[in-house]
Parts: C-alpha cells; sequence; structure tokens
C-alpha cells in the first residue's frame, strides 16, 4: 500500500465456527476491495496450540487459551496507523508460526470467536457484527456436513455439539449484546414442523443507540409491517417469501427488525424487492441485487442471508465514509 490511511476503520465479525462469517467476508471484499482491507483471523492470538489445549481440557472458545493482552496492542496499533508482526497459528499443524509483518490499511477486520469479547478490544471496533445460528438449524447444518461429507454417525455429531456448548454459551454467545448489529438464522416460519431447514428466517437485529448507525426498513420508518411480495413482480414457488420490519427489543436494548423468511427463485428479480428497501446506504438504484447476483454461487444468495449480510456491508461501507470524511476534514483544518 502506497500511503498510510489518515483513518483505519476496525470492523469486528463475530460468531461459533460455521455461521457464514467466511462467507461475510467474500461480500466484504465486493465493497472495500481487496487491496483496501486486511483480515485478521483471530485465532492467530491462541495463546496455546493444539497439543496444549488437548492437555488441560481448555478449548480454543476459553479466554484462557486467548492472548487478549497482545490482541488488543496490536489492534490498537494498527488503529493508530503503525505496523505490527502479528502471530500466525497454523490449522494444519496446530502450532504458531513464526510471526508476520502485517501493515495498516483503511479496513482492518478482525474475525472470529472473540471480537466482543474483551471489553478493551470492543472498544477499538468501530462497526461490529454478530452471526448467530439458531440451535436448530446449526444442529441440522452440522448433521448434514459430518454425517454426508464426513462420516460421523449421529451420536458423535451430537456429542460434538454438546461438549462445546458450556464454553459457547459462557463466551461466544454473550458478545452478541455488545454488537451493533446481529444476523440471526433461524427456522422457517412458513412449514409447519420443518426439520429439513433448508428454508430460512433470517432476521437482522440492528440496535437502535448506535452512533451513525441507520437502520435499514420497509416502506415506513419506525411502521410495523409485514409483507407477502409475492405476485406478478416477484416469482415464489413453495413456501413463498415473506418480509417483516418494524421496531423490536434485543436483550432488553431497543432496536430495529428486518426479517426475510422464504427463499427467492429468481434473483433478477430481487430489485423488485430493493425498491421497497429503505435506508440500505446504496449508491445506485439496483446496486444491492447486483452484488446479491455478483456470486449466486455463495452460501445463502437465495434467502435472506445473502440479502441482509449485503445490507450490513453496505452499513460497514458507509461508516467508513463517514469516519474517513471526518478524519480527512480534521486534516484540513
Amino acid at each position: 500500500m502506497s500511503s498510510k490511511p489518515n483513518r483505519v476503520v476496525v470492523i469486528g465479525v463475530a460468531g461459533d465456527s460455521g455461521c457464514g462469517k467466511s462467507t461475510f467476508l467474500r461480500r466484504l471484499n465486493d465493497l472495500f476491495g481487496e487491496e483496501f482491507m486486511t483480515v485478521i483471523c483471530l485465532d492467530d492470538y491462541h495463546s496455546l496450540d493444539r497439543k496444549q489445549r488437548k492437555e488441560t481440557g481448555i478449548t480454543a472458545l476459553d479466554p484462557r487459551a486467548n492472548n487478549f493482552d497482545l490482541m488488543y496492542e496490536q489492534v490498537k496499533a494498527l488503529k493508530e496507523g503503525k505496523s505490527i508482526m502479528k502471530p500466525i497459528y497454523n490449522h494444519e499443524t496446530g502450532l504458531l508460526d513464526p510471526p508476520e509483518l502485517v501493515e495498516p490499511n483503511k479496513v482492518i477486520v478482525i474475525e472470529g470467536l472473540h471480537p466482543i469479547y474483551d471489553e478493551r478490544v470492543r472498544g477499538l471496533l468501530d462497526f461490529s457484527i454478530y452471526l448467530d445460528l439458531s440451535d436448530e438449524v446449526k444442529i441440522a447444518w452440522k448433521i448434514q456436513r459430518d454425517m454426508s461429507e464426513r462420516g460421523h454417525t449421529l451420536a458423535d455429531v451430537m456429542q460434538a455439539i454438546e461438549s462445546r456448548r458450556p464454553d459457547f454459551e459462557a463466551y461466544i454467545d454473550p458478545q452478541k449484546a455488545y454488537a451493533d448489529v446481529v444476523i440471526q438464522i433461524l427456522p422457517t416460519n412458513l412449514i409447519a414442523n420443518d426439520t429439513e431447514r433448508k428454508v430460512l428466517r433470517v432476521r437482522l437485529v440492528q440496535r437502535s443507540s448506535v452512533e451513525g448507525l441507520e437502520p435499514a426498513y420497509l416502506f415506513d420508518e419506525g411502521s410495523t409491517i409485514s409483507w407477502i411480495p409475492c405476485g406478478t413482480k416477484l416469482t415464489c414457488s413453495y413456501p413463498g417469501i415473506k418480509l417483516f420490519s418494524g421496531p423490536d427489543s434485543w436483550l432488553g436494548q431497543p432496536a430495529s427488525i428486518l426479517e426475510i423468511d422464504g427463499q427467492f427463485d429468481r434473483l433478477d428479480e430481487m430489485v423488485y424487492i430493493e425498491s421497497h428497501l429503505s435506508s440500505i446506504d446504496t449508491k445506485y438504484y439496483g446496486e444491492l441485487t447486483e452484488l446479491l447476483r455478483k456470486h449466486p454461487d455463495y452460501p445463502g444468495s437465495n434467502n435472506g442471508t445473502g440479502l441482509l449480510q449485503i445490507i450490513v456491508g453496505l452499513k460497514m461501507r458507509a461508516t467508513f465514509e463517514r469516519l474517513t470524511q471526518q478524519a480527512e476534514q480534521l486534516v484540513a483544518a
């Protein structure tokens, strides 16, 4: 990178493994560009390697297996425009490799199990998202993946989920209370007694008290709207699509919700839904649909996951532009 940015914008992407973080990061790449964005996987701050974790019985989800002091110091240094020597956790060997040089960039994304866990690190974030996979969907997905692709038995899969649960509930899940936005992936309400979990209900929770965050909504801001858009402008096969928008509370705090239940048949028709959404921070009419159509193969492209991930990405871009502009004005003054 040629010149040091006036303002380094730090984004936190939190969630358990297998909740869609890597797809979300690929979508962010479309918005910021590879050269403007540096992604740091927080596994690099493991203080215990795989062998030590096995010996002590401390999992990677446990804060004791992670070096939050170093994480805080290094993210703070990058935010101040300084380069760092970042550790590398090698997923193949389970060991820590020699550190690498990381230069400050316009956007630094820290992603992993704990980006919003430590109060000091949380204070450095300019925008944070928590990807929240409901238990029912998590189990269905894991069964699908581990049994069909990895040859595990149902008992193996359930045992693996249950063994992670105490640490997940203690250290990962509570972070969603502090995230600026949360994307929840839930079972559909459109199919009675659905067990396949192929059709999903996806909710974007936008906390009301976040400075500079204008919530995305349907039709009228602040109104409670349920909308079934299927008709001449939108092709819907069973079980259809239902959207919801309105105020709600989230873990005791006021929030604005945008929810999509069901799946889309044709991505080229998404512009019809886009035209009824407001405050999505697109640069031009149809940009949201264009971004969705760019990667029809990404998981969640035909349901609310992809759509809401892109809306969050557009919000992050708007935050980046606002903070960068403020920094430029300060320099000019």
